[in-house]
């Protein structure tokens, strides 16, 4: 069964969310309002109407509230206005109560009923005071929402090092535990310019092919292992995971060659024992997994 959908954004660089029009008929460039667990939004038509298989919504879809009218586009451009005021006030507050915090945003509901500030901080910010002049000033509710950085970035957005969107600006909805072991078994260069992110933390796509490598290590034998081959005993040099192949040293009368066998083709002899231990003792490399 196929239902009627839209698709919004809520920011340029981010994840498309699936509305019902509500038999309104939308192109790409409409806006519309609608209701979140933010409260009432303003945003943007990405994707016009369109049919989808009910088994693609992950959950039951929330009307539009309606199209956007000439007034409504104001009343968004007043509250962007009106964000970057709250923001300069709310910086000068944190000075005035000497917060260890940084403000990354400041973000309105459509409706105006919350006003909403972003920071990150080091550790717990006791900000009630600024909560309640805040209040005081704007006659609003107010929220502050302590985010890390890679939410810093989500919010922010921007494209990784592939070239493309950045992953948890488009369809990652949690942040998964990534390893600096994952990049290992990779076969990654542990070099922080190569499997960190633009948050400045381990990239969020190691973990995207790490079963896969898992289940094929399993196969494997390890570098250093005994093994035979048709061409007699020899010690693996280097693995190939996903083509499942690897590379044996093998004795030549006084001298060593290497051959390459399909992991089928092998039979350990023996294989070594490997423990869990730091993978490296770069401390730049160490942050990256402890702040993941």
């Amino acid at each position: 069964m196929n239902t009627t959908v839209i698709g919004v954004k809520f920011k340029e660089l981010g994840k498309i969310y699936f509305f019902d029009p509500k038999g309104e008929k939308l192109k790409k460039g409409d806006h519309v309002i609608v209701e979140t667990a933010m409260g009432e939004e303003y945003t943007e038509v990405i994707v016009p109407n369109k049919e989808m298989p009910a088994t693609k919504l992950t959950a039951p879809l929330k009307p539009i509230i309606r199209k956007a009218n000439y007034k409504d586009s104001k009343h968004n451009e007043e509250n962007k206005k009106k964000e970057k005021e709250a923001l300069k006030t709310a910086e000068r507050l944190i000075k005035k109560y000497k917060l260890d915090m940084n403000l990354t945003g400041a973000t309105y509901t459509f409706d105006n009923t919350k006003l909403l500030f972003y920071f990150t901080a080091d550790g717990r910010i006791d900000f009630r005071e600024l909560v309640k002049e805040l209040a005081s000033i704007y006659k609003t509710r107010i929220e502050l929402r302590q985010i890390g950085v890679r939410d810093e970035v989500r919010k922010i957005g921007g494209n990784g090092i592939c070239g493309r969107e950045l992953c948890c600006c488009t369809f990652l909805e949690n942040f998964d535990t990534v390893s600096i072991k994952m990049a290992k078994e990779q076969n990654i260069a542990l070099s922080s310019s190569k499997i960190s992110g633009n948050c400045g933390r381990l990239m969020c796509c190691l973990r995207y092919e790490h079963e896969v490598y898992e289940e094929k290590l399993k196969r494997l034998p390890k570098v250093g292992a005994t093994v035979k081959t048709e061409d007699g005993e020899g010690i693996v040099d280097a693995i190939e995971t996903l083509k499942e192949k690897v590379r044996v040293k093998l004795k030549d009368g006084e001298g060593f060659y290497y051959k390459r066998y399909d992991a089928k083709d092998i039979k350990v002899i023996k294989d070594i024992e490997t423990k869990d231990e730091e993978i490296d003792e770069d401390e730049e490399l160490r942050k990256l997994e402890e702040e993941s």
